[in-house]
């Protein structure tokens, strides 16, 4: 298998490599535009490029053509469309032409569009991203495509991340020219997404309706033991967890999808797969690709995977690290300090306008990630709070100090690491540790985005990110082109940026109290859960700045505001429904039998002998007894609270009061019933439990 892992790689993917055989020279060579400078495609070349791509999927046993776009819901689409086409006498061939290629027309009614499609209009369109290569998935060739409504507004994840594409480059070409740069063409965001994920049995998890609805569980008492030990992480791989790993990264391979790392992660049943960087498209359609494929290969080896944040209460959720950067077409890293960052003024002029993008958009960074999902998880001591901060690492904050102060930066040498084993290799410290709570963590050559939980599309978090930096850029160029002493004026730019936006810098510790409260005093924002930022959304300044960089319209923006709003709703109403109906189609009557069982027991004793001690027995039916009734009256509060909701025709007041009300009355109706099951014995607890879910898989 490892001799043949470069042969496996990309196997079912029609990139260039297979552009370059089965194409003419011409039209590869206008392929090669098409993909590397944004050129347009016109219909005859599009049509041979179709007939190579439909032949070589032939050979390859597919039948079928889908274009696969991914709609705002946050997974994918696809609507299946044979290569058959009637030749008479009964007959039929294969063909697949450039106008089948280019553009389809799947029906949109029934995707989110928060109201940007009137209803009676029905019709879609998808239309290829060239920049991204078709691929082959269970036997159908998938055309990656942008989805938009009849009116031409995006529907669609890929659209608006494109669309910032555009616009990053725009800008950081015109960054590039002030200092004299004339060879680079383009300029890349590149993107390596970490995911982290749950493995569970999956006989276990069919036996948990709120994890098959829900994606979490609503119930689950602590189990005796659980991530105290730190003995999961990193640890011994198990073996039906190895083989799981094994097949999912020939499944990955086969697509093209630099599958590099995997380990086990901090919390029991917990891991993690790292890809290698790619540009920002691609990462994006990778890391979708890469969910639906985990899910498919779990199945298969007999194991769910899940993909909530926070599928288990008492230990680590799971994120989805995002680990972003800049490269021009020449192969140089825009965020590579060098061995003399002072000096690097281009480097240092690229991360302050991070550093004020940061600062300027604190709010719109959290709703790139904001979901109902991931509210249980940001700042549970796990992974970043919802404040938004930046770490620069220590040596990085002396030379801003200096720039700020204006005094000469003296640098220091490099500290050679001792650890005291003459065996051991010898090698340099590097210049800065990796933060692991900061949200926003700049880590050598690159920024790590670590407040994304793991299900989310890195689509939106990145489209954000690459809007917020073209901004800032732009405003950059608009202050250094022409200007008579460009060497004075980029110096006292990035002076004036790093001495107006160092609130933003935060090297310490973000899970501790103390930050909180100097995160007050700063005036940084701490916008808690989903329904506190979503407001943020269609604020003047936010909106603004995506129409200025063409990225979304107005209505675009509010579309999105009203279906994160809307989706935030479903998933609370949802997880709440569920949560009432094993309260009182399970746990209640597994209480009550069991409560029963206890009384029949002590009557039995009695009627032994009066003089058989039922103390132990009888506090415990009184207990549990009392606890039925608090349970059972909690339930009423949550009912009530779930009918109020039917009432308010805000979508902004009814989200409120899921937060305010709906979901306090499901976590006081969990805290009853986890209580109940650490009194209940074993064999009358109608679900499994989280020792048997996170110690399931061996």
């Amino acid at each position: 298998m490892e001799n043949n892992v470069p042969k496996l790689f990309g196997s079912m993917v029609f990139h260039e490599h297979v552009m370059k055989e089965r194409l003419p020279k011409s039209t590869y060579k206008t392929m090669c535009k098409v993909m590397q400078e944004g050129k347009r495609l016109d219909k005859d070349v599009a049509d041979i490029v179709a007939n190579a791509m439909k032949d070589w999927a032939v050979e390859k046993g597919v039948t079928h053509y889908t274009h696969w776009f991914q709609p705002m819901t946050g997974i994918t689409a696809e609507k299946h469309d044979s290569f058959i086409t009637p030749a008479g006498d009964s007959q039929v061939i294969m063909e697949f032409s450039g106008k089948e290629l280019i553009q389809g027309e799947p029906d949109a009614s029934s995707f989110p569009n928060g109201g940007l499609r009137a209803t009676f209009e029905a019709r879609g369109y998808t239309a290829w991203d060239p920049t991204s290569f078709a691929f082959i998935k269970d036997n159908t060739l998938c055309i990656p495509t942008a989805f938009y409504s009849y009116g031409g507004q995006a529907l669609d994840k890929k659209t608006p991340l494109l669309r910032s594409m555009e616009a990053f480059n725009k800008q950081a070409m015109r960054i590039l020219k002030v200092f004299g740069d004339t060879e680079t063409n383009r300029v890349n965001t590149t993107v390596g997404s970490e995911q982290e994920y749950f493995l569970i049995d999956k006989a276990v998890y069919m036996k948990r309706k709120d994890l098959v609805f829900c994606g979490r569980t609503l119930f689950g008492a602590k189990p005796p033991k659980g991530q105290e030990l730190d003995d999961h992480y990193f640890g011994a791989i198990k073996p039906r967890v190895k083989a799981f790993m094994s097949d999912l990264n020939v499944e990955l391979w086969k697509l093209g999808i630099l599958a590099k790392t995997e380990h086990n992660e901090v919390a029991p049943a917990q891991h993690e797969l790292a890809p290698i960087f790619t540009t920002v498209n691609i990462a994006c359609d990778h890391n979708q690709v890469t969910m639906e494929i985990m899910k498919k290969v779990a199945d298969r080896n007999g194991l769910v995977c899940l993909l909530h944040e926070k599928p288990f209460e008492g230990v680590n959720g799971s994120g989805k690290h995002n680990n972003w950067s800049i490269s021009t077409d020449k192969g140089v890293n825009l965020l590579e300090p060098g061995d003399s960052p002072v000096e690097n003024t281009r480097f240092l002029l690229f991360l302050v306008a991070l550093m004020k993008a940061v600062d300027e958009y604190q709010d719109m960074l959290r709703i790139s990630v904001a979901s109902a999902g991931n509210d249980h998880r940001l700042g549970a001591n796990e992974a970043p709070p919802a404040i938004v901060s930046m770490f620069v690492g220590e040596d990085l904050q002396e030379v801003l100090d200096s720039i700020e102060s204006g005094v000469e930066y003296a640098g220091k040498d490099r500290e050679m690491m001792k650890v005291g084993v003459h065996v051991l290799p010898r090698f340099f410290k590097d210049t800065t540790d990796r933060n692991r709570t900061s949200p926003f963590a700049f880590t050598g050559n690159k920024f790590e985005f670590r407040m994304l939980g793991s299900s989310v599309s890195i689509a939106c978090p990145n489209f954000v990110l690459n809007t917020i930096a073209a901004e800032e850029l732009s405003q950059f160029a608009d202050q250094l082109e022409n200007v008579e002493n460009f060497t004075t004026a980029v110096n006292e730019l990035i002076r004036k940026t790093v001495r107006d936006h160092k609130r933003i810098i935060f090297n310490g510790n973000n899970y501790s109290d103390e930050w909180v409260i100097e995160a007050e005093k700063r005036g940084l924002l701490n916008l808690r859960t989903t329904v506190d930022a979503l407001p943020h959304y269609v604020k003047e300044k936010n909106v603004n700045t995506f129409i200025k960089h063409g990225i979304l319209t107005a209505e675009e923006v509010r579309s999105r505001y009203e279906i994160l709003l809307e989706n935030y709703i479903k998933v609370v109403h949802i997880e709440a429904l569920t949560m009432l109906d094993l309260g009182k189609k399970s746990i209640l009557p597994a209480v009550s039998a069991y409560v029963k069982d206890l009384a029949e027991t002590i009557c039995l004793k009695r009627q032994i002998s009066s003089a058989i001690n039922c103390r132990s027995e009888e506090g415990l039916a009184i207990r549990l007894s009392d606890l039925c009734a608090d349970f059972v009256d909690k339930v009423k509060i949550l009912e009530d609270s779930l009918e109020t909701t039917e009432g308010i025709t805000s979508e902004q007041a009814k989200a409120e009061h899921y937060k305010n009300a709906v979901i306090p009355a499901m976590e006081e109706l969990r805290g009853i019933a986890d209580s109940m099951e650490e009194e209940v014995g074993e064999k009358y607890w109608p679900f499994p439990t989280y020792a048997e879910l996170l110690f399931s898989v061996f």
